[in-house]
């Protein structure tokens, strides 16, 4: 974009110009330097999955690898279907999960938000009081394995995740910035709640489904926790757990060889660690900026009106 700072007769920029450019400088070397630190951590990420065990362990971390070895890559895909397999599990409980979260959420949201539902208030202190208090892990481990039958099913790593309050807070809040006046008018030309719902209220809150959705899919995506709980059938590992498997198999065999007083056997621990956090990051670093323009301007709407 074109640019060009006033001038006046005597060759001299103007004060509000010159304040102007000096404000602009400053900001984008701030921008710039945060940006650099931001990545920074990531770039050390990659460089130390990408380096020699021993050379970890001699010079630590660094922004380049000291030595280059695919020594902790080679150990992860050993066996290349489980790893593809893990990626099947995850992605498909990370689409339903985020898909039906967010339809849930957004209409709950929607239905808390209507002044004509005199129980809305009864409703939002329910949600907030499971906030403060809740049936703990025994009680839910127990209603999901012998009540809902959910030991080795997928769905029981999709339920626990289901709603999340402070979610269902935002989209609230998004939507209240949406005016009465459209469902109002739809209800005049005879429109049900449903249809008003999906058909006006939906696509006026992509912002907010965006934001929430990225939250939810992230939730999904790293949640290990609920695979250690409801599933044993490794075949049914999301990627995360497994990945979490493999380092805990990893470090057992390097203490076992260690307490036999054998030969050590080589298994790259340190930078196992990073090459499984490339791996299991790799997929939201790529849908994150596909997203990204909605995910600002809900993020935004939804701190104002909080």
């Amino acid at each position: 974009m074109e640019n060009k700072l006033a001038i006046d007769a005597k060759g001299r920029i103007p004060k509000t110009e010159g304040a102007n450019l000096l404000f602009n400088v400053i900001s984008y070397t701030v921008v710039i330097v945060a940006a650099i630190l931001c990545l920074l951590p990531f770039e050390i990420l990659i460089s130390g999955s990408f380096t020699d065990e021993k050379a970890i362990a001699l010079h630590g971390y660094g922004i380049i690898p000291s030595k280059f070895s695919l020594e902790a890559y080679h150990v992860l895909f050993k066996f290349p279907d489980s790893i593809i397999r893990a990626y099947g599990v995850s992605i498909f409980i990370t689409v339903v999960g985020t898909a039906i979260g967010l339809f849930i959420t957004s209409m709950t949201a929607y239905v808390m938000n209507r002044k004509d539902f005199k129980y809305r208030n009864k409703l939002a202190f329910f949600f907030y009081f499971t906030t403060l208090f809740n049936g703990g892990i025994l009680s839910t481990y127990i209603f999901f394995v012998k009540y809902l039958q959910l030991k080795n099913d997928l769905t029981s790593l999709i339920l626990p995740l289901l709603i999340n309050v402070f979610y269902l807070i935002v989209m609230r809040t998004f939507i209240s910035s949406i005016p009465d006046s459209i469902s109002e008018s739809a209800k005049i030309d005879g429109a049900g709640d449903f249809t008003i719902f999906m058909k006006l209220i939906l696509p006026l809150t992509k912002p907010g489904l965006a934001t929430i959705g990225l939250f939810y899919a992230l939730d999904y995506w790293n949640d290990w926790y609920n695979a250690m709980l409801y599933i044993t059938d490794v075949n049914k590992y999301p990627l995360q757990y497994l990945l979490f498997s493999t380092l805990q198999s990893a470090e057992a065999i390097s203490r076992i060889s260690k307490m036999a007083s054998v030969a050590q056997i080589s298994v790259p621990t340190l930078s196992l660690k990073l090459a499984m956090a490339v791996i299991a990051t790799g997929p939201i670093i790529l849908v994150y900026p596909s997203v990204q323009k909605y995910f600002v301007k809900g993020l935004t709407v939804g701190a104002i009106k909080g």
